[in-house]
C-alpha cells in the first residue's frame, strides 16, 4: 500500500468546485435557473425539469394544439 503525505493528492480526487462553477440549465416548465447536481452527474444531458412536480406540470408547447376543436382535451 502507498502512502500519500498531506501534501500529495491523488490524481482520483477531484478538488471542490464554487457553486457558481458549476453548470447551470433553465427548467421546462416553470423557467428557473437549477444547477448541476451530484444526483444528476449521469443524466445531466437528460435533465429538462428542477424538481418532480415541474415534471409532471409540463407546461404544453402550444395550449391551443393541447385541445380539441370542442373544447374538451385531447
Amino acid at each position: 500500500m502507498v502512502r500519500l503525505d498531506k501534501t500529495q493528492a491523488p490524481a482520483q480526487i477531484q478538488l471542490m468546485r464554487k457553486k457558481s462553477d458549476l453548470p447551470t440549465k433553465t427548467c421546462a416548465a416553470c423557467g428557473r435557473p437549477m444547477v448541476w447536481r451530484k444526483k444528476w452527474a449521469r443524466v445531466w444531458d437528460e435533465v429538462r425539469y428542477c424538481s418532480e412536480r415541474c415534471g409532471r406540470m409540463k407546461r404544453p408547447a402550444n395550449s391551443d394544439r393541447a385541445r380539441a376543436p370542442d373544447g374538451r382535451g385531447v
